[in-house]
């Protein structure tokens, strides 16, 4: 028993301690130049003499919220790009109605990729398969993932003890003078990501289908910061990350590395077909993202996200277009809920090969939670304006453009190859992003 207990102990501490260097955490360790403190903590001004060590705390985010807001919003920002991500079509291969116990084929190819199409397998049919989606993130709303610039600044001294020692009123943003110093920091993140997706569908009715999705997420992130701080004027410095006011330490360096796998989101879907003629199709679809994958290991979005789409499907022969349109609603206090649509066609070039395309957008709702500070403004000695980063602040919609084929096998499983790359600079994105898989339809 004793043995057993203490493994128990064991096995809690080190869980403990993974927990604590999860991916996100890693991400907030690039913004700490002082163990153990605070980011944006200056340690080095902190075991100074007596006269400057009242400055360490000026940039940390309990005195500079927007310092806080700007460091948040990269972890998020990362974060919430696993919630972005496609999973594959609920249906594939030949679809079929039954018209008195006879299965009829609804379908003359093995559908789309990411677009859904209105026909349901029919009853008592299933469709399964798994695919492997493989991402490497290259920027942020339009600016490169290893060319990130941000700008802390110094928290604005006021009050009665601040004025008797500067003889004036210390209400201006810039008196004292070194509340005009600033931290220059320059961020390079590399994060690698591979999504495998085991999904199935299957047909309760003949016009029912209901489906899961369960995705195992692999992440791996290297970053560096390079932090210099710039003061504004005077013979000694007032903030420095080591060394002496007269011999300052003004430049510092961070890196990290980690990685992590699991079990992503779970998702859980239904399709009601509405209504189906011989060349047209409607039905609803609905489904749901469970927050079964950890937030902080990068694996998962953190919060429930459900999906609601009207689906409609044509066909002329070998030529079959689809279009969805629906509302994606995101549970996360710092998450958008968006409006989705989808258009496309696959076609049936051969037997055995079709031709999936689709332009796929998700369309944020109302003004972005994900909030990114604005200018500051300095009234002393001159009054001046600066920008705290090089990410701009706009709406997070993401456009993509999707393109790839499906072959058939002769012992009837398809290969699916698919590329998606972004259209515009909204989101965290990949300059391509890759998808090869297995379906099978039974």
């Amino acid at each position: 028993m004793r043995r057993f207990l203490s493994c128990v102990v064991v096995l809690t501490l080190t869980a403990a301690s993974l927990h604590a260097q999860g991916l996100r955490d890693k991400i907030a360790q690039l913004f700490i130049f002082a163990d153990g403190k605070d980011p944006l903590f200056l340690g080095g001004t902190a075991g100074s003499d007596s006269a400057t060590a009242l400055h360490a705390d000026h940039f940390v985010p309990a005195a500079v919220a927007d310092n806080g807001t700007l460091i948040l919003f990269i972890g998020t920002a990362i974060s919430q790009n696993v919630a972005t991500l496609p999973v594959s079509a609920t249906s594939g291969g030949t679809t079929f109605r039954f018209e008195g116990g006879v299965p009829v084929a609804t379908s003359g190819s093995p559908g789309s990729v990411f677009g859904e199409r209105a026909q349901t397998l029919g009853r008592g049919r299933a469709f399964v398969g798994a695919n492997v989606t493989h991402l490497h993130l290259q920027s942020l709303r339009g600016v490169p993932m290893d060319g990130i610039q941000m700008v802390f600044t110094h928290e604005n001294v006021t009050g009665p003890a601040c004025d008797s020692l500067v003889g004036a009123s210390c209400a201006p943003y810039g008196v004292p003078t070194h509340e005009n110093d600033v931290i220059d920091l320059h961020l390079a993140l590399d994060i690698d990501m591979t999504v495998t997706s085991f999904f199935l569908s299957y047909g309760l009715l003949d016009r029912v289908d209901v489906g899961v999705v369960l995705p195992i997420v692999s992440t791996s992130l290297r970053g560096t910061s390079d932090a210099q701080i710039v003061p504004f004027g005077g013979t000694t410095a007032q903030h420095f990350f080591g060394g002496t006011p007269a011999d300052p330490q003004l430049s510092t360096s961070r890196f990290v590395d980690g990685s992590a796998s699991g079990i992503g989101d779970i998702a859980a879907r239904v399709k009601v077909n509405l209504n189906r003629s011989e060349r047209t199709s409607f039905s609803l679809l609905a489904d749901v993202r469970f927050p079964t994958g950890s937030e902080d290991d990068l694996l998962g979005s953190g919060h429930l996200a459900a999906r609601g789409l009207g689906v409609l499907s044509a066909r002329f022969g070998a030529f079959a277009p689809h279009a969805n349109v629906g509302y994606l609603y995101r549970s996360g206090s710092s998450q958008n809920s968006a409006v989705l649509a989808t258009v496309g066609f696959d076609h049936l070039m051969a037997p055995w090969a079709t031709m999936a395309v689709d332009l796929v957008s998700e369309l944020q709702v109302g003004d972005s939670k994900l909030r990114l500070p604005g200018p500051v403004t300095y009234d002393k000695p001159f009054r001046r304006t600066i920008d705290v980063t090089n990410i701009p602040n706009q709406r997070d919609d993401l456009i993509n453009g999707s393109f790839g084929f499906k072959f058939t096998t002769r012992a009837g499983i398809t290969l699916v190859a698919n590329a998606l790359w972004p259209l515009n600079r909204g989101g965290l994105r990949p300059n391509v992003l890759w998808t090869g898989g297995l379906e099978y339809n039974f």
